[in-house]
This record gives structure tokens, C-alpha cells and sequence, in this order.
């Protein structure tokens, strides 16, 4: 592995923003499997929602990288790599859907957070160089992230905990049993 040299707060910046670039991209691929695996049309809907707001991030961040006249690819975050690591674990696990659901929304969870920190920290960095603009953009993107993590916390509280706790809901393979019963009949499912 290359060492980066960083002399400048700029060069933390760059370093920053091309980890931050790389975690969205990996967040990109992994943000559909997880909508397939959530029993709740809600949490569906919303990781759905997540995942356009991901696509749009990685479209804003190669516009602050234009600005900046550097390349953001090239670098592994390997935080985010971790992450998406455990939230695989819960693809793999059989039960009852808000008890999958309820795993679900606690790996979710831990990425929004991941990416609030580190949005934060880049927008802190790009304001104190006097990257007004770039500044603006980082906090759009983690006023939205903010937004992804209390919705979340909100499907959790208003629907998924409660039946998880009482054991509602049919599991996982239940669900895939009748996804696969429409799809042979012709019908449509999410």
C-alpha cells in the first residue's frame, strides 16, 4: 500500500473527500441488497429513497472534486468496507421479518453515522480553507444523511421494535416464498 504524504490542510481535505468518495461508492452497490431484504415496505421505501440520495452524493462529490482540480478515485475506505461487511452478516440471517428488519435499520444506522462524522469533518476543513462553496455542498449532503438517520430511527420506533418485540411479522422466508409464488403467477413484488 502507497503512504500519502499530506504537508497541508489541503492535503487532508483531498484525503478526506477521496475516502468519503470511495465509501458512497461502496454504499451504491451494497444499499440494494438490503432493500431486498427488508420485510417492511417503509424501510424498503426509505433505503430506495437512500440509495438516489447516495447516487447523488457520489455526483456531488466528483463535482467537488472538479472544483478542486483532484481526482477522487484511487483510494479504499476502509471504514465503509467494515461496515458493509457486518450489515452482510444480517443478509445472511434467517427470521422473522422486523427482527431482520430491526438488524437491518442497526446497520444502517452505523454507516449514516460513519458518514455524518466524516462529511462533518470535510466541511469543517473545506470552510476553514475558504471553500465557502464546497462547504455548502458537504453540509447538503449531511443535513441529508442527518435526515436518512432519523428517518430510520423513526420506522424503528413507529412500526419495526414494536413487532419485533411481540414476534409480528412472518419470516424472511416466508416472504421470499411468496415473492417467488407472484413472480411464477405473472404479478409484480418489491
Amino acid at each position: 500500500m502507497k503512504t500519502a504524504e499530506m504537508n497541508t490542510l489541503e492535503d487532508v481535505l483531498a484525503d478526506e473527500l477521496k475516502d468519503i468518495y470511495n465509501a458512497e461508492r461502496q454504499l451504491v452497490a451494497a444499499l440494494p441488497k438490503m432493500a431486498k431484504k427488508a420485510a417492511s415496505s417503509q424501510l424498503k421505501q426509505a433505503i430506495t429513497n437512500h440509495l438516489r440520495e447516495t447516487e447523488n452524493h457520489v455526483s456531488r462529490l466528483d463535482k467537488i472534486g472538479r472544483n478542486l482540480g483532484i481526482k477522487l478515485s484511487g483510494k479504499k475506505c476502509r471504514a465503509m468496507e467494515g461496515l458493509i461487511e457486518e450489515g452482510k452478516e444480517v443478509l445472511d440471517i434467517k427470521g422473522t421479518g422486523p427482527v431482520i428488519d430491526a438488524a437491518l435499520i442497526g446497520a444502517a444506522q452505523r454507516v449514516e453515522h460513519y458518514e455524518m462524522a466524516a462529511y462533518g469533518t470535510a466541511r469543517a476543513m473545506a470552510e476553514h480553507l475558504g471553500h465557502s462553496d464546497i462547504a455548502e455542498i458537504l453540509q447538503e449532503t449531511l443535513d441529508e444523511e442527518g435526515a436518512a438517520d432519523k428517518k430510520l430511527t423513526s420506522i424503528a420506533e413507529e412500526e419495526i421494535l414494536e413487532a419485533a418485540l411481540n414476534g409480528r411479522g412472518r419470516s424472511q422466508q416466508e416472504e421470499e416464498m411468496d415473492n417467488e409464488r407472484e413472480e411464477n403467477e405473472g404479478g409484480a413484488s418489491l
